[in-house]
């Protein structure tokens, strides 16, 4: 792989990576796009309940988003192997201006309801599909490879901070206009601003072989995965311990009908664990995870579903900020040990269709997470006890996946080093 442009003298400080020209354009486009998702997703979900009153419409929610990176999973990830990625990224980008200004007409009209909502999001989702695994296997080729640990921490830390920013952004806006419309109209300029930022970066040779797409060739990130039983397990704990423990879809539950605190208050809540997650994530680009990188990865996912309980039994707006704030942080552990993983132990030319496995399991713990919650809550009684109920239940399952991943991959238990060979 070419090294990057960079000094002479390869930095080593904590803020290293952004010497490189081309990491630090990357990371201000990727920032801006997360910024606009944040803001839609904020805005996306209080409009839904706004109109319906149904947690069962904020379950398909997350559903619309999840089944395109679901069905395209495989080819996307050839997709980002074999094409130049940036303008992947950039062309998401475009994708996405699209589907805020469908979202803007259909607030702004008021017509098509919640049928129209969801089939512009199955669009949206579509447009995240290809962007993930493409800019996953990007980020790693823009620093060379002593500087990829401290390069995945503080690309954590911008996408968090960018968690922060877009929901704060979005419930500012929202709040002043009271409605959707200029939220979504604001993630359009923002996102059509990112699609140019990404083709400012330049091009590094992608090592991948021109290979014909056949039914082997996509299944290789699948098989690749499965050989490699610490990937199966990180992969997989994060799965089933957030798509269980995950609140998220909820919130607007609990800011409009348990806490009573509207969209000022779910605005704080949606930013509260991407606080708690930045924070970690600086803390782990000073001082990444040197020793016993299996078990703090575990001992982190428990902290996650403790929090979560806490967040589900609480009626105190602070004490559910707090909760809120610390599954940010302990999942901020868990997806660095996840992501260093990845980075570090996959060849160049597999990397995009192994990053498209991966984004497939993020997806479904997040996306399809959403609708287990929703559906969950339904099934619960609907409504605020419902939401309740679903949370705390969904937290006491994620210790239980805890335990069983610890006996089932005892290898991902012991990693130690992170850098390390074996797998």
């Amino acid at each position: 792989m070419t090294v990057p442009e960079a000094p002479a003298a390869a930095p080593a400080g904590p803020r290293s990576p952004f010497l490189y020209r081309d990491y630090a354009a990357y990371q201000a486009s990727r920032f801006c796009v997360t910024v606009a998702i944040q803001m839609q997703g904020l805005a996306v979900g209080y409009h839904v309940y706004r109109l319906t009153g149904r947690t069962l419409d904020l379950a398909f929610v997350g559903l619309a988003q999840f089944l395109p990176a679901f069905v395209l999973s495989l080819f996307v990830g050839h997709v980002a192997d074999r094409f130049d990625r940036r303008w992947i990224l950039s062309l998401s980008g475009v994708a996405q201006a699209v589907v805020s200004a469908l979202l803007a007409l259909i607030a702004w009209t008021g017509t098509g309801g919640t049928p129209a909502i969801y089939a512009v999001l199955l669009l949206g989702g579509t447009a995240r599909a290809f962007a993930g695994p493409a800019g996953s296997a990007l980020m790693p080729t823009l620093v060379p490879g002593p500087t990829v640990p401290r390069a995945i921490a503080w690309s954590s830390t911008v996408w968090q901070i960018a968690t922060i920013t877009g929901p704060a952004l979005g419930g500012l806006v929202y709040g002043l206009a009271r409605a959707p419309t200029w939220v979504y109209a604001t993630c359009l300029v923002v996102e059509l601003a990112s699609s140019v930022g990404f083709l400012v970066v330049r091009a590094r040779p992608q090592v991948a072989r021109r290979v014909t797409v056949t039914l082997d060739s996509l299944f290789a990130g699948v098989r690749y995965v499965r050989s490699k039983p610490v990937l199966l397990g990180a992969i997989s704990l994060d799965l089933f311990a957030v798509l269980l423990g995950g609140a998220v879809a909820l919130l607007p539950v609990f800011a409009e009908d348990v806490l009573r605190v509207g969209v000022g208050g779910l605005a704080w809540m949606r930013a509260m664990p991407a606080v708690g997650a930045a924070s970690m994530a600086l803390w782990l680009s000073q001082r990444p995870l040197s020793r016993r990188s299996g078990r703090w990865m575990f001992s982190a996912v428990a902290v996650f579903g403790l929090a979560t309980i806490t967040f589900g039994l609480s009626r105190s707006f602070p004490l559910s900020l707090a909760a809120l704030f610390v599954i940010g942080a302990s999942d901020m552990v868990s997806v660095f040990v996840r992501q260093t993983l990845i980075q570090l132990r996959t060849p160049d030319e597999m990397r995009g269709r192994v990053s498209a496995v991966n984004m497939v399991f993020v997806g479904a713990s997040n996306e399809l997470g959403e609708f287990e919650s929703g559906v969950v809550a339904t099934l619960f009684g609907d409504g605020p006890a419902g939401a309740i109920r679903a949370v705390v239940v969904g937290g006491i399952g994620t210790l239980c996946v805890v335990g069983l991943w610890a006996s089932l991959f005892p290898a991902l238990r012991t990693v130690d080093k992170l850098d390390s060979s074996e797998t």
